[in-house]
């Protein structure tokens, strides 16, 4: 797709134009420019015009939006042991989303053949007919290369280590790509949910730890590796050896996999970190004591990063974001330690995308894909 057209398809998807008088403003092209550059993506399919748009003065101006057959995109984020998978249109709109269990411990090869397969129910029990699948794309918990698309050594992901995810996907489905870290996606997901807040640090909270950042409005990759804060040092009590194979990782304190086996260690059965926050609900001190400290932990870390970065919001997400002691006590760490500058205006909150942030902000990326 000529960049022009892609430049004005994607200004229409993200919500920002939805007229050619807002197209010509915010891309600078010229009115007739933009006017013939729409009519070509109607005639292909791609953008349809109907009803009427708001009146900036003078005649109600016809709304443009993207077509609901122009294509289809299949996302995925990859848990430790679920996975949600999804159906979007090309406006970034889920048509279907499912949680289903998955084991990335079997390896890379079976894992992508298992999501590429769960793809393939979704489009024939979901998928318009006719409509084009137009790209794939995927959080990986775990770090990933952005210039390769290969996950560079993963604490928690055995037999993945620089295995080249996104050509093994190109490979089986000749379509744009997009292979990205889980907290990331999570990041650039979030982000539609918190308008005027251009700069965001979200947590993921979950079997394990990660930090996607939000600079100016866009994902801040650096090499790859940038809002990784899962390992960490931070300072205890004890000393425990994180899977990584370092001493003292955040990750290996404030983790809902560490938190899991500090309870069953103490006789609490806990099998996900779903069940952690059920027993927090429930009143098991054991739990609440071990989610505040988890809390605190996580809120030290930060603190440092708010100082740093001065984000106009802390999210936190995943599946412990739900535990209200967790919260407080990120809360409680981060406004007791942080410059009164830093904090004066900084929000603490959970997630306003909720479950599916990371497909969203799957979507998002890939449609850049796709139109570029």
């Amino acid at each position: 797709m000529r960049g022009a057209q892609g430049d004005l398809l994607r200004l229409v998807a993200t919500g920002h134009a939805e007229s050619r008088a807002e197209l010509a403003r915010l891309s600078g092209l010229a009115a007739s420019s933009v006017s013939l550059r729409v009519e070509e993506l109607i005639g292909t399919g791609l953008l349809v015009e109907e009803g009427s748009g708001t009146s900036r003065g003078g005649r109600r101006p016809r709304r443009l939006r993207v077509s609901p057959t122009a294509g289809l995109l299949a996302v995925a984020d990859l848990g430790a042991h679920h996975a949600r998978l999804g159906l979007l249109d090309l406006s970034g709109t889920p048509l279907v989303v499912e949680e289903r269990p998955c084991d990335i411990a079997l390896g890379p090869e079976e894992t992508l053949e298992w999501m590429a397969a769960s793809f393939d129910e979704l489009l024939l029990a979901h998928g318009p007919p006719g409509v084009p699948l137009r790209g794939v794309g995927t959080g990986i918990p775990g770090p990933v290369d952005p210039a390769s698309g290969r996950v560079v050594s993963p604490s928690r992901m055995p037999g993945w280590n620089n295995f080249p995810v996104a050509e093994h996907l190109g490979a089986r489905y000749d379509l744009p790509v997009l292979v990205e870290n889980d907290a990331n996606l999570m990041a650039v997901g979030e982000a539609r949910a918190w308008p005027g807040c251009d700069n965001l640090m979200v947590l993921k909270a979950g079997s394990g730890i990660g930090c996607g950042v939000i600079v100016d409005g866009r994902l801040h990759r650096g090499r790859g590796a940038a809002g990784d804060i899962s390992h960490v040092r931070v300072r205890t009590d004890s000393s425990v050896v994180c899977s990584c194979g370092h001493p003292d990782c955040l990750e290996a304190y404030a983790s809902g996999a560490a938190l899991m086996s500090a309870l069953t260690e103490q006789g609490i059965a806990v099998g996900r970190p779903a069940d952690v926050v059920a027993a927090v609900n429930d009143g098991v001190p054991e739990a609440t004591a071990l989610v505040r400290n988890a809390g605190r932990l996580i809120g030290e870390v930060l603190t440092v990063l708010v100082n740093f970065l001065n984000p106009d919001a802390i999210v936190v997400g995943g599946s412990l974001s739900t535990a209200e002691p967790l919260i407080s006590s990120i809360r409680a760490a981060v406004y007791e330690r942080c410059l009164p500058l830093a904090t004066r205006d900084l929000e603490i909150a959970v997630t306003r995308a909720g479950p599916d942030a990371a497909l969203l902000g799957a979507g998002s990326l890939l449609l850049d894909a796709v139109l570029s």
